[in-house]
């Protein structure tokens, strides 16, 4: 192949990949990972299996930006082969100490499987954010409660407060149910059990990739296999938040309130970035136990777009950071025509009394949001080649989730579109879904009732 056959065949790889969303480029991504600010760049690691569309042996895919929006790809950071991780690399975080970068992550070994299973936590440390030099297992079977299963053991938060580092980690008792474990260290290498964080089960069988942001009193957790909740924790696993009050010296974390942070079909393992003042979180785009139509493209999995979050009157805010320009704005009366695969939609309306929208509308394919009874209704149903998954509930059956609408005289919405996913913001809350419309579905229609609307149409900047 000569170099224009290659940038050929390069060009259109690009074009089946989606536009600004993290993926890796090839193979199979799932969690994201060692989200971090270092050396005046952004750095997202995340759950990678570059051989396959489908998971297995994990590494570490890497990337970069200076905008969060415009990522480089870097060399894999972590792969299996190392002291207690010679089967995987599994989801961890990451810190700033000591001038360097450090990873925190679980090591798996398969063992043949079952109750031989080892998840232990191991660290890895680099200079340059670039080459990592691994340390093996830092807290090991030996170091968990004689209560909980050294098979399930994973998915390590670090973080400093007060001089010293904490990691909270997710465990599973013998009784089959999730706990969140607390450890302490001086040094990151040296660590010591602090206590039972949350002090109660999880609601299915394991919480996994916690989150703890300091400021907030927030723990973010992801629940395996609960039972489906009206409200809207439908997914076959679930992505909730805590609000609260941590207490360093027992390791306890008092609830005051709780919510949910994605009402979409595909959101999970949401991490926030270290080493910045603002909040800004990743989830993964993506649910297990779905088929991926992209595979076809030779990847499958990507991550959503960084979202901003506060916390007002005990409940999450989210906003999404996305680098864009203006390209079209007008007023709304009753209807509007327009067109758009990839780009950010805002709508600004007071006094909303009805809503439509359809997005990707090509031949009979459409993917519609629409207020009904005080909810916001997401049809993916009509989206393009079918998404199957594992959900046995009504509203997933026929393509549907729902989401609480902020009611209020002035309505705020935010739509994120790339070619494969939709990301629809209102009230501080997120719908995110995948779809995989036909490539010539580019039309918008919405049908609107209200006193005022503005609709606002930007582009992406990329680089």
């Amino acid at each position: 192949m000569n170099d224009q056959d290659c940038k050929k065949a390069y060009s259109e790889q690009q074009d089946t990949l989606p536009a600004f969303h993290i993926t890796g480029e090839k193979g199979w991504i799932n969690d994201p990972n060692g989200l971090v600010f270092f050396k005046g760049e952004y750095h997202v690691f995340f759950q990678y299996h570059p051989f396959s569309t489908v998971w297995g042996p994990m590494h570490w895919g890497h990337v970069v930006s200076a905008d969060l929006t415009n990522w480089r790809y870097l060399p894999i950071a972590l792969a299996p082969g190392g002291n207690g991780d010679k089967d995987g690399c599994f989801s961890g975080t990451a810190i700033c100490a000591f001038g360097k970068l450090y990873l925190m992550y679980t090591g798996f070994e398969e063992n043949g499987g079952g109750d031989n299973i080892r998840q232990v936590q191991c660290l890895a440390e680099s200079d340059d954010g670039i080459t990592f030099k691994k340390h093996g297992v830092v807290i090991g079977s030996d170091q968990l409660p004689e209560e909980y299963l050294p098979c399930d053991f994973r998915d390590p938060h670090v973080f400093c407060h007060d001089g010293k580092f904490y990691c909270l980690v997710a465990a599973k008792t013998k009784e089959h149910k999730g706990r969140l474990l607390l450890y302490r260290s001086p040094d990151l290498f040296k660590w010591e059990f602090v206590g039972d964080t949350l002090g109660f089960d999880s609601e299915g069988i394991m919480f996994e990739c916690p989150d703890f942001v300091e400021q907030f009193g927030m723990i973010a957790v992801c629940d395996q296999l609960p039972p489906p909740k009206e409200d809207g924790c439908l997914n076959v696993h679930s992505t909730r938040y805590f609000l609260g009050k941590m207490d360093f010296a027992s390791g306890k974390f008092e609830v005051k309130s709780e919510g949910i942070l994605d009402y979409g079909f595909d959101y999970y393992a949401p991490q926030c970035f270290a080493g910045i003042d603002e909040k800004i979180f990743i989830g993964w785009l993506n649910m297990w136990d779905r088929n991926v139509p992209s595979a076809k493209y030779g990847f499958a999995g990507m991550l959503t777009v960084p979202r901003k979050m506060t916390v007002e009157n005990g409940k999450v805010i989210q906003t999404p950071v996305v680098n864009k320009r203006e390209v079209f704005k007008t007023s709304v009366d009753k209807n509007l025509t327009d067109k758009a695969v990839i780009g950010v939609i805002e709508i600004d309306a007071d006094g909303l009394e009805s809503f439509e929208l359809k997005l990707r509308v090509g031949g009979e394919n459409f993917t519609s949001i629409k207020l009904e009874n005080g909810f916001w209704k997401f049809d993916r149903s009509k989206s393009g080649e079918e998404i199957r998954g594992a959900e046995k509930d009504g509203l997933s059956l026929s393509g549907v989730r729902k989401m609480p609408f902020s009611g209020g005289k002035n309505t705020k919405i935010t739509i994120v579109l790339d070619r494969y996913s939709v990301e629809f913001f209102e009230g501080g809350n997120v719908m995110s879904s995948t779809i995989y419309p036909p490539e010539n579905a580019d039309k918008i229609a919405l049908f609107i009732e209200a006193e005022k609307c503005v609709y606002t149409r930007y582009d992406v900047v990329k680089q």
